[in-house]
């Protein structure tokens, strides 16, 4: 099986509607780099998505398509007035005044992996913007494994990109095991793509 291209799949509300509010709390987010499970922002019903997309060029894209963009990025590319926090079933934007939520696809889960050697951080929902792994760059072999049903969700090299994250669309309501090597070293972390489950995983050290 071939690795899916990055840009095609704690607890959180969905919305059914896309959201803009002007809200205080959001600029905690922008200063708070990596998501933790409890800094989610509360945006609510606006009709100013359009305009704020615009303003940040991703005027057209889905969900999917801002995080194919923004995870591609890294260092001075990477934008500095927003944040972009991937959560299981939201994709929030903020810019420290108006936040906007948009839906992620209902059949995909987007889950970002930092395999890492010496130095990681603690990450629970990935942050587009802000989040970044000790390998750049550089050619990992990834297995995915489905822990119910034994099957093999992904297998393949993949590039990490510039943030030092490799980004995988997966089936929704899985729990498993990932396994990365690199260089003669492995390393595996469990990974849930359950609607509490985390969108970051950075505790998978390679040995």
């Amino acid at each position: 099986m071939t690795l899916p291209p990055a840009g095609t799949g704690r607890r959180t509300r969905r919305c059914n509607v896309k959201k803009l509010v002007m809200t205080a709390a959001a600029l905690v987010l922008v200063l708070a780099g990596c998501s933790s499970a409890d800094s989610a922002p509360e945006p609510s019903a606006g009709g100013a998505e359009a305009e704020f997309l615009d303003a940040y060029d991703l005027a057209g894209m889905d969900a999917a398509k801002i995080i194919d963009h923004l995870d591609r990025l890294g260092g001075g590319e990477r934008p500095t007035d927003f944040m972009a926090s991937v959560r299981p079933d939201e994709l929030v934007l903020s810019d420290g005044q108006r936040d906007l939520a948009l839906d992620m696809p209902a059949d995909r889960y987007y889950l970002s992996v930092a395999p890492y050697v010496n130095q990681t951080h603690e990450c629970f929902y990935h942050s587009l913007t802000t989040c970044q792994g000790e390998l750049t760059g550089e050619d990992v072999e990834v297995r995915i494994l489905d822990e119910a049903t034994g099957e093999v969700l992904i297998e393949g090299e993949t590039t990490t990109f510039d943030n030092g994250f490799a980004g995988f669309w997966l089936p929704r309501d899985v729990e498993g095991t990932i396994e990365v090597s690199y260089d003669g070293l492995t390393g595996t972390a469990d990974f849930s793509t359950t609607g509490d489950g985390a969108t970051c995983v950075t505790t998978l050290q390679l040995a």
